[in-house]
């Protein structure tokens, strides 16, 4: 990516008694004939059917009161919630659809760098079983997933994130190969101590698949990013239904909705790859036109 020098460098790394309201006003409590001094005569039934009038009025009362005690906890409503539920169902980052990508550099250096990784496991296992055989990278490697396992939900995500970008130092694939583009597995990149914005997107892919990410929520988002007119990697992690973002270009865990400056270009995941349909075709520069059809990687020089 000899236009992403400056995209893909470290630009910085960021560190009174209750009153019940019961629907009755004093005009509805009992209030008793004027008192005469005349004794009169009642017949029993009369005042059967006062008393029954009277326990008719209290009763009703008391299901008014009862009816709005502290205790008794509204019904929320389901359909209430659906809205805030659904806006956390994001399928993919940027909230952009996809269509996948048969062939191209991309896919081609996608499956290269998946088997890459796939023979490291092997080699991460045997280290598992005997320290005293591992490669420095390898233990390198298993120390910041130990760092990572030791930490739950964002923490853990932030600690592999800082680890990785503290691990690697910028460096352009021409400058340390001699190419213009390498993509490298986490040990091979570790080896060196040097790697450009896609090497560290795939350290940290590994190693948050090690740590226990589920592979459906993990990304390597290639981008290019029009703040600096170059193309970049990194990697998003779906975490509490929202895609979170890891840069090498700082230390600070961001949403996907807080990278404005960016086009999104390719989804790389277990699936295979995939290309973002772009919402605007004025984001699409003749540049980028080849890349996002699929035939061709970005290109190399970025960090």
């Amino acid at each position: 990516m000899l236009g992403r020098v400056a995209a893909c460098g470290i630009v910085g790394l960021v560190f009174a008694s209750p009153t019940f309201f019961s629907g009755e006003t004093n005009a509805s409590t009992d209030v008793d004939a004027p008192a005469v001094a005349i004794a009169t005569w009642r017949h029993p039934a009369q005042d059967q059917i006062r008393n029954q009038a009277q326990d008719r009025k209290t009763d009703h009362k008391q299901i008014k009161v009862s009816a709005l005690e502290p205790a008794e906890q509204p019904i929320k409503s389901i359909t209430a919630v659906e809205p805030a539920s659904q806006s956390l169902a994001v399928t993919e980052p940027f909230g952009l659809n996809t269509i996948p990508v048969a062939s191209g550099e991309v896919l081609s250096k996608w499956s290269s760098v998946e088997a890459d990784t796939r023979s490291e496991s092997e080699i991460l296992s045997r280290c598992r079983a005997n320290a005293e055989r591992c490669s420095t990278a390898a233990r390198k490697f298993l120390a910041i997933v130990a760092q990572g396992r030791a930490q739950t939900g964002r923490a853990r995500i932030g600690i592999i994130n800082r680890a990785i970008n503290l691990s690697i130092r910028p460096m352009s694939d021409l400058a340390q190969c001699g190419v213009i583009d390498r993509w490298s597995a986490p040990l091979v990149t570790l080896t060196t101590g040097r790697g450009d914005c896609e090497d560290y997107a795939i350290a940290k892919y590994v190693a948050l698949k090690e740590v226990g990410v589920a592979v459906e929520d993990l990304r390597i988002i290639l981008v290019r990013d029009r703040a600096v007119g170059g193309e970049h990697g990194i990697v998003a992690i779906r975490f509490d239904g929202r895609w979170i973002i890891l840069d090498n270009r700082w230390l600070a865990l961001i949403e996907d909705s807080q990278m404005r400056r960016v086009v999104p270009m390719f989804v790389l995941d277990q699936t295979g790859v995939r290309k973002f349909i772009p919402t605007n075709t004025a984001d699409a520069s003749p540049a980028s036109a080849a890349h996002e059809s699929g035939a061709t990687a970005p290109g190399s020089g970025s960090l």
